[in-house]
């Protein structure tokens, strides 16, 4: 699913892009209809350089928030967020994948969103040396150091 075939998706964010991280502000801010909180199955988040790494795992759970973008500005933000998270379609150099998987909102709904999960390569990296974030939520990790 892409912008062009009709994917208009939410995206589901969990680290730097969150309401009070510093992402947030550079690249959300004033190109959303909504934001709220969301949880998403079957990944877990492992911590980066100063960012987190989400890597689908059957039993992980991962805490964050679905974004809906301004129609006006869905395709830019999208390329924007594709550009952080150093993604291009089919190129083996990625850091992340952008991925289409169910998100549930607070309220118990479901719905489709774009997610960014950790690349194969990184994956295996982080799978042999990495260091899971407790609880599946960046933010609370990072009020706990």
């Amino acid at each position: 699913m892409s912008v062009t075939d009709g994917g208009r998706l939410p995206i589901f964010v969990y680290g730097t892009l969150r309401p009070g991280e510093h992402n947030h502000d550079l690249f959300l801010r004033g190109r959303t209809l909504s934001e709220q909180p969301a949880t998403m199955r079957g990944i877990v988040l492992y911590d980066g350089p100063g960012y987190p790494y989400a890597v689908e795992e059957p039993a992980g759970v991962v805490h964050g928030e679905l974004v809906a973008a301004l129609p006006e500005t869905y395709a830019e933000l999208l390329g924007a967020l594709d550009r952080l998270e150093e993604y291009a379609p089919g190129d083996p150099r990625n850091l992340y994948e952008r991925v289409v998987r169910d998100v549930t909102r607070a309220d118990g709904t479901a719905t489709r969103a774009w997610v960014y999960v950790a690349a194969p390569a990184v994956t295996a990296r982080l799978r042999a040396h990495g260091r899971l974030v407790p609880g599946g939520d960046w933010r609370e990790r990072r009020r706990t150091r």
